[in-house]
């Protein structure tokens, strides 16, 4: 079986920045780009926080560049997905679809995945006017109305770009004040295009498969009262969970499942094992802190392997 002194699980902003610094350090990274190659930057528009792009950049290509950058320094990159990690003993094992490698030490950047509401109505209408992707699917709901579910800064983004499309987007959220920065929240309530259910939960996507989304029923939080709101697309933005099932019960995580990792490094509670990015970040989750993570779990797994490693 080949064994190799660093893998990378998960790309992304962290894994292919891990990739970068761990290549440069002449560690010959293998990375796998698990089942979202390039992370959550790939269902995003414009990038327009992440230092040296003035104007922006689209999610997609910044991504492809992070690549590009990796495997220019001759990170192996193996389009497809990890399925099992075991973390025992060294060196670790890597499983995959195709076959198996060892590894002197892990570099996690698995990511997050968004939330879903966990509805039947909302499984079945998937696809057919209920996405988790505005940038994805916003371009079929042109000159429509639709409604984003959620209060924090993804809810406010997912909202300002479908106003691009959408004749109206309507904001249901549970409670009457958002959790989103203040720079969302301002850009949010000055949009014309922007109307407010405040205080509401979904508790009924109405529509069928053939006609898709034909509205909502949702829930006053604090009356109780239910009321229907005419919609042709729901998109839900109620936050993420951590892409760590992999390992859960041979890594210490918090209870949501992010993995803890020592004040100030990437190191996990296994020695050789790092975490980067969102997968043990429940506080920034931006790209650039993600890159950030990347570098420094590259760095710390580079000195654990030239230490002998000592954790």
């Amino acid at each position: 079986m080949e064994k190799h002194q660093v893998v990378i699980v998960g790309s992304g902003p962290a894994g292919y920045t891990a990739a970068i610094y761990a290549a440069r350090a002449n560690l010959k990274p293998v990375l796998f780009s698990g089942l979202q190659p390039g992370g959550q930057l790939t269902i995003t528009t414009d990038v327009e926080n992440y230092p040296g792009f003035p104007k922006g950049i689209l999610g997609p290509e910044m991504m492809d560049l992070f690549r590009g950058q990796a495997e220019r320094f001759g990170t192996q990159v193996i389009d497809d997905v990890v399925t099992r990690v075991d973390l025992r003993e060294r060196p670790f094992l890597v499983e995959w679809h195709a076959s198996s490698m060892r590894a002197e030490a892990v570099i996690i950047a698995t990511g997050a995945s968004a939330k879903w509401l966990d509805l039947p109505s909302e499984k079945l209408l998937s696809g057919h006017g209920v996405s988790a992707c505005a940038t994805c699917d916003g371009f079929f709901f042109r000159g429509k109305e639709i409604g984003v579910v959620g209060g924090g800064d993804t809810a406010m983004e997912e909202a300002l770009f479908l106003t691009k499309m959408a004749a109206k987007v309507t904001v249901i959220h549970r409670r009457h004040d958002l959790r989103a920065s203040k720079v969302m929240q301002q850009r949010a309530l000055a949009n014309p295009k922007i109307a407010w259910a405040w205080n509401q939960e979904v508790v009924e996507i109405l529509g069928d498969k053939k006609i898709g989304v034909t509205g909502v029923t949702t829930r006053d939080t604090t009356t109780g009262e239910l009321r229907n709101l005419l919609l042709n697309g729901l998109f839900i933005a109620i936050g993420h969970e951590p892409n760590t099932q992999l390992f859960r019960g041979q890594l210490e995580t918090d209870p949501v499942g992010y993995i803890k990792i020592q004040a100030g490094t990437t190191k996990t509670s296994v020695p050789g094992v790092f975490a980067a990015g969102d997968a043990a970040d429940p506080s920034y989750r931006q790209a650039v802190t993600a890159a950030g993570t990347g570098c420094m779990a590259a760095i710390d797994a580079e000195r654990f392997l030239s230490s002998g490693g000592a954790h």
